[in-house]
């Protein structure tokens, strides 16, 4: 079955093509994205609407691109998946409208699928082998920072989440307060390279109390304040707190999936979403955990088409399908899916 993933939840229209007839290695045959990064830039943040007009310029084309790179057709087609949700709702109802009306018009099944979910399965795509449920997952990223333990897949139980702003959230406004660029996550850790690690130390919320739960608002409220007790800031001011920040935050994190690896048993932890990406944040989970680690490729860390046609894959596989209307949700807890098939 040749399954088409569409992802529109966001800033990024990404699609691609599943073949599950390939060795597990071999079954992403093609994917295509257009991030709408220089979009926002000058905003500073994403604009929903510019967003939404964006994913229905992007969508055909990208298409055609990908059909053309797989050397396939429409009419290989024996399945669409769509993310439904958490996102923008009119973000997500571009992909859904797409996919729903390719799907009716090849008379072939579609499934929305849950971005998080997508999210949650990507570092197994391809690697089935080396990674297999149950694991613990930290999914982190601009808008959720959740920690859930998968026992397999729809089963998932929300060990923690963010009260306030996600980590890539709280980064993104950070970087604001610097004058550096939009999205702000690679900007800071490319800056706080050059940080000294020992001159400011950030609070590390959350951590001085039982539980799983992550803060980053008040983070980042203590980086303005340290920033404006600075200024005129220099180049050296800029890279030191670039440091303290991601140290911060990166050491909270590791600390809550310790924590949370303790609680679950697991020995398995995945880690999926856009600041997985982060090279600091890597490292240390691999130098201070005990069980295992593993990500998605970097070009499968931000919002992408690949996720979700393997998600998707899954859930058609099981024999689930979605009805023809549209149902998007801009919020969607990921406890709320189902087991495929039960």
């Amino acid at each position: 079955m040749l399954i088409l993933g569409i992802e529109t939840s966001c800033d990024e229209t990404g699609l691609a093509l599943y073949d599950a007839t390939k060795p597990p290695a071999e079954r992403l045959r093609a994917d295509a994205l257009f991030s709408q990064v220089e979009l926002h830039a000058e905003y500073g943040g994403v604009v929903p609407e510019l967003a939404s007009r964006d994913h229905i310029r992007r969508l055909t084309p990208l298409l055609t691109e990908l059909l053309e790179r797989a050397d396939a057709s429409l009419d290989d087609l024996g399945g669409i998946a769509y993310t439904s949700g958490p996102g923008l709702m009119g973000a997500l109802m571009v992909g859904a409208a797409f996919g729903r009306t390719l799907a009716w018009a090849l008379d072939i099944p579609a499934i929305a699928v849950h971005h998080m979910e997508g999210h949650l399965l990507a570092p197994l795509l391809g690697m089935e082998d080396e990674v297999a449920l149950p694991f613990t997952a930290l999914l982190v990223s601009g808008g959720h920072t959740q920690l859930v333990a998968a026992e397999a897949i729809g089963d998932y139980r929300l060990l923690g989440e963010s009260v306030d702003d996600a980590a890539g959230e709280a980064f993104d406004k950070t970087a604001k307060l610097l004058g550096l660029g939009y999205p702000g996550g690679p900007a800071i850790a490319r800056l706080a390279l050059e940080g000294d690690p020992q001159r400011f130390r950030f609070p590390r919320p959350m951590t001085d109390r039982p539980g799983l739960d992550f803060s980053f608002s008040g983070l980042k409220t203590f980086a303005r304040t340290t920033i404006e007790a600075l200024e005129p800031l220099s180049d050296g001011d800029r890279a030191d707190v670039a440091r303290a920040f991601e140290d911060a935050v990166v050491d909270t994190l590791v600390i809550k999936c310790q924590r949370a690896l303790k609680s679950t048993g697991h020995q398995d932890l995945v880690i999926a979403g856009g600041v997985s990406a982060n090279q600091q944040l890597r490292e240390q989970l691999h130098a201070r955990l005990d069980g295992r680690v593993h990500y998605a490729p970097h070009d499968l860390c931000t919002d992408n088409g690949a996720m979700i046609a393997y998600a998707g894959w899954h859930r058609l596989q099981a024999g689930e399908t979605s009805r023809l209307a549209i149902d998007t949700r801009a919020r969607w807890p990921i406890t709320e899916l189902a087991v495929p098939g039960a």
